[in-house]
């Protein structure tokens, strides 16, 4: 929702009042004296991997429930704090101070939401977890689409922007409905009450859809097989597992990171490339087209709500199908090969540059990249995440969940530090 809302930003912060400060202002360029797109970039993903980190100590310690509603709630009230900036008039100064506060705080709550749930996806089908990324693309389509009814409903621009804003406070309200209601559900009351000591074979009765990637981890493949591994004696047990310590509820860090690895640099250099142009490059990219409606929506809808839309596809598509597998040399060259997107949206028709030549200046070559950038940060991600704990043993699957969030917040932080070279650059 900041993001989406750039334009308001730098409206705000380019002198403009809440009276004449507007959603769909141009968008300005490298000349920002803010570097509003760069800092809200940086600002955001930088607490995002300091709290995943802090999240992997906090989990031992603070109760589950405390830090998922107390992070929803948090988050609820900074949101409430920012709709109600609209309606106060301050400088730009201030008002930037209290902007950057609210997404470094925002993001922190968000960091540490973010590494429970996926701990607790951690004990459920990797199907789940499918759907948790798929919700994440959705958000952003939501905000999208939010911004785009703000400027087209014709009100005040004061109006706009605090619908605008009100917007997230009430999808939170729902999470926080939603989340309250989980308990009450037999399927998920049967996982959450599951622990992490609890025999492997317990957990692959549940996780079929896993089990063929677990044979190298000495766990067989074929349900002949897994019912003489529910039969096996105690004494027995330990033969799957020889590496492992003897309390299978504590995995080792280390041994997980171990077989996660490739996994984790892959998802490291997929958020890398798409922070450091997105959105610090791509929202200042402008239609060629003469002034008018198009130009007027063109950024919001090509940049933003293209993205979202496409990345959400992208997500979603590993719900049918997951390809490359994680033995796979063309993961890494796939992941590798997104790097071409940086040079290609930094010669798009970004009028205000010093130093690059504008090679693509027509709309479509733009549309184009977004969409195959979209598209392969989405599907790339997902893969990932959701082939990461189909290379660990079950008991193992909460730690790797929470190593690739913290990778993820990784590549977001130094995607968000690449983004002021790039900008520089221009």
């Amino acid at each position: 929702f900041f993001i989406t809302a750039i334009p308001y930003f730098q409206g705000r912060l380019a002198g403009a009042n809440t009276t004449t400060g507007t959603l769909d202002s141009n968008h300005t360029g490298p000349a920002d004296t803010f570097n509003f797109n760069n800092w809200v970039t940086l600002l955001s993903q930088l607490p995002l991997l300091l709290f995943t980190l802090l999240n992997s100590f906090l989990y031992q310690c603070v109760p589950e429930t405390v830090r998922i509603l107390g992070s929803l709630l948090a988050i609820l009230l900074l949101f409430a704090l920012t709709a109600a900036l609209v309606k106060v008039d301050m400088s730009p100064g201030p008002f930037f101070s209290i902007t950057m506060a609210s997404v470094w705080f925002i993001n922190s709550f968000c960091a540490v939401l973010q590494g429970s749930l996926f701990g607790q996806l951690g004990t459920m089908p990797s199907t789940y977890s499918t759907l948790f990324l798929s919700g994440q693309g959705l958000a952003g389509i939501f905000a999208a689409l939010a911004m785009l009814m703000s400027m087209a409903s014709g009100v005040d621009a004061q109006t706009s922007a605090l619908g605008y804003f009100i917007t997230p406070c009430v999808g939170i309200f729902m999470s926080i409905v939603c989340y309250l209601s989980l308990p009450h559900l037999e399927f998920a009351r049967y996982y959450l009450a599951k622990k992490p000591s609890q025999a492997p074979g317990q957990e692959l009765e549940t996780k079929a859809e896993l089990l063929q990637s677990d044979e190298k981890n000495g766990i067989p493949n074929s349900p002949q097989k897994v019912a003489l591994t529910l039969d096996l004696d105690a004494e027995k047990e330990p033969e799957l597992e020889p590496e492992e310590p003897q309390k299978p509820g504590k995995p080792s860090v280390f041994i997980v990171f171990q077989k996660i690895w490739l996994m984790a640099l892959c998802l490291v250099l997929v958020f890398t490339v798409t922070l450091s142009v997105f959105p610090a490059i791509t929202a200042m990219v402008t239609s060629s087209t003469s002034p008018g409606k198009w130009s007027r929506f063109f950024n919001p809808i090509c940049c933003f709500l293209l993205f979202n839309i496409m990345d959400w596809v992208g997500r979603s598509l590993t719900s049918y199908f997951l390809w490359p597998d994680e033995d796979s040399r063309l993961l890494p060259l796939l992941v590798g090969l997104r790097i071409l997107f940086v040079p290609l949206f930094m010669l798009c028709h970004v009028p205000e540059r010093s130093r690059l030549p504008i090679l693509f200046p027509q709309d479509a070559y733009f549309i184009t990249f977004m969409l195959l950038f979209a598209v392969s940060n989405g599907y790339l991600m997902s893969l990932t995440m959701c082939l990461a704990p189909r290379q660990v043993l079950p008991h193992e699957r909460e730690v790797a969940g929470t190593l690739m969030t913290f990778f993820l917040a990784l590549g977001l932080s130094c995607g968000a530090a690449f983004s002021f070279l790039f900008k520089a650059l221009l």
